[in-house]
């Protein structure tokens, strides 16, 4: 089937910006992607009614099949979403989530520190975005639900540790990917001052928007700047003692199916750590097996880089997964707690993931209708032409963001927009590929983290039981304003092509917008528009 080309073309940016005007405004995010899905089919098949349906029967089969055998990745990601659901309904079945809520409670003494738990966790669970907000979810969820955090706010933290971490550490799946895309880059310019992971470290701190990002989860646990929407979330989470009030928040109704569990009385907390600490132990293993399998078929030596740079992501998170499934079963089992309330328990646990499920098939959908109509390609011409380079790690940063938000994906802007800024780099000022390649890697953080059609940022708001489009709209006042700080960072970058200067003038700008967060924070919230129900 021929399709049209949209690579030229403005009009390649309306089935995005159409859907994610939509699920902002009308807070529907199926109907919103539904639309833009349907807008993007009769473009790209100049609106021919048959061709636009074989394409979306071809898009929808691409889910589940790729080629001749089944889409592995996106098999993978479903499975792993099942198996999480169906182990966290385990730990709440054996008693170890209530167990161990309830020695946090004794070691962690305010709402500060339930914040601060789940982001020093984000922290250090940093192997695979997915995996961080899903596990972390997991495992802070019942503690920030004791002390009154709202679900919003716990997604904000799980969303701001996953990928910015991910994407600073070289032993993660982000940064395997990027250490080979750099590597080329680096190889196809005569670039040999440094090796493909000396880069990475080096473009490690200049990525002004992973670095503050993740130093703005500790401003706001810490110093309780809640702005915006998530402001008036956690004051009526504030008020949902035990989750019976009238004014409960609005994310305790996806409790519902968890709630249909009755919890054993008799659960330690070993039942909910143990199986967290299989799964986390087993997918990493396994993301080293995986990755020494395919060295070994290339021909390779082993190294734990090179591991990570080839590992399966998707059978690795399958593999954890099962094996923290199995050790929740052994915590069930020490209870002798019948069988119809396990197999129950595995039922909800699956089911509570259901509705992530669909609105991922649907965000993939889009993603790749966006991919056929070059949106990507369109917005990277918007950086050609006569332009200083001085200003080209900041434009980068920017575009990259924008294209980031309007493809919801940050592998798919790294692998078109690094290149495109090797390629600035040689043809204009060589001196600065490595900020300008940074500038990449930061905005497509930035764009990705604000995108209502990202998996992370979907996955981080089922990690955390969060209505999506709540985490969305509560969240984006902290990206920005991190941006914000990352656009002052970047103009200096390439003025001086100085880190150090450039570090401190965006710490400036991030202690300047912290003071204007928390004169926001104070004012009162009754011009707050109302959240939703």
């Amino acid at each position: 089937m021929n399709l049209v080309d949209f690579s030229q073309s403005s009009i390649s940016i309306l089935p995005p910006l159409v859907a994610l005007s939509l699920a902002i405004l009308t807070r529907r995010v199926l109907l919103s992607l539904g639309i833009g899905i349907l807008i993007g089919a009769f473009l790209l098949t100049d609106f021919s009614m048959f061709n636009t349906v074989s394409y979306l029967r071809n898009k929808i089969e691409g889910l589940f099949i790729d080629g001749d055998s089944i889409n592995t990745w996106n098999m993978s990601i479903v499975a792993f979403l099942l198996l999480l659901g169906m182990t966290t309904a385990l730990l709440t079945l054996s008693g170890g989530t209530r167990a161990f809520a309830q020695w946090a409670q004794t070691k962690i003494k305010s709402k500060r520190g339930a914040k601060l738990l789940a982001a020093f966790l984000g922290v250090f669970i940093f192997v695979d975005d997915y995996f961080n907000s899903l596990a972390v979810g997991s495992i802070s969820r019942p503690v920030t639900d004791r002390f009154y955090v709202s679900r919003s706010k716990l997604a904000y933290i799980l969303d701001s540790t996953a990928a910015p971490m991910c994407v600073l550490m070289p032993a993660s799946s982000w940064g395997a990917y990027i250490i080979t895309v750099v590597g080329g880059i680096l190889v196809s310019h005569g670039v040999t001052e440094y090796s493909a992971l000396s880069a990475f470290m080096q473009l490690a701190p200049m990525n002004f928007y992973a670095v503050f990002a993740l130093l703005m989860v500790f401003v706001v646990a810490w110093f309780q700047l809640d702005v915006g929407l998530m402001k008036k979330h956690e004051v009526q989470a504030s008020h949902a003692r035990g989750f019976d009030n009238d004014e409960i928040h609005a994310e305790a109704k996806d409790l519902n199916d968890e709630l249909e569990i009755e919890e054993s009385e008799h659960g330690k907390v070993g039942d909910l750590i143990i199986p967290i600490l299989v799964l986390v132990a087993a997918t990493l293993f396994f993301m080293i097996f995986t990755g020494n399998q395919s060295l070994q078929a290339d021909g390779k030596p082993f190294s734990i880089l090179g591991a990570f740079e080839s590992t399966n992501v998707g059978a690795s998170l399958c593999y954890g997964g099962l094996l923290g499934l199995l050790s929740a079963l052994v915590a069930v089992g020490r209870q002798a707690i019948p069988v119809k309330h396990i197999l129950h328990a595995l039922w909800i646990g699956a089911k509570s993931m259901f509705g992530a499920i669909l609105i991922l098939f649907f965000a993939w959908t889009i993603g790749s209708i966006i991919s056929d109509m070059a949106t990507g390609k369109f917005l990277s011409t918007l950086v050609q032409g006569n332009i200083n380079p001085v200003w080209l790690p900041v434009i980068l940063f920017l575009l990259a963001g924008i294209m980031a938000f309007s493809t919801g994906t940050s592998w798919g802007t790294f692998g078109i927009m690094l290149p495109i800024a090797g390629d600035l780099a040689a043809a204009t000022d060589i001196s600065l590929i490595l900020p300008m390649l940074s500038a990449v890697l930061a905005g497509s953080v930035f764009g990705d983290h604000c995108s209502p059609i990202s998996d992370t940022t979907i996955l981080s708001s089922t990690g955390a039981r969060c209505n999506h489009i709540d985490h969305v709209s509560t969240q984006l006042p902290y990206a920005l304003s991190v941006a914000l700080v990352s656009a002052v960072g970047f103009t200096v970058l390439g003025m001086t092509e100085s880190l150090a200067v450039s570090f401190v003038a965006a710490t400036v700008a991030f202690l300047l917008v912290c003071v204007c967060l928390g004169w926001i924070a104070k004012r009162p919230l009754k011009a707050m528009p109302e959240m939703s129900r």
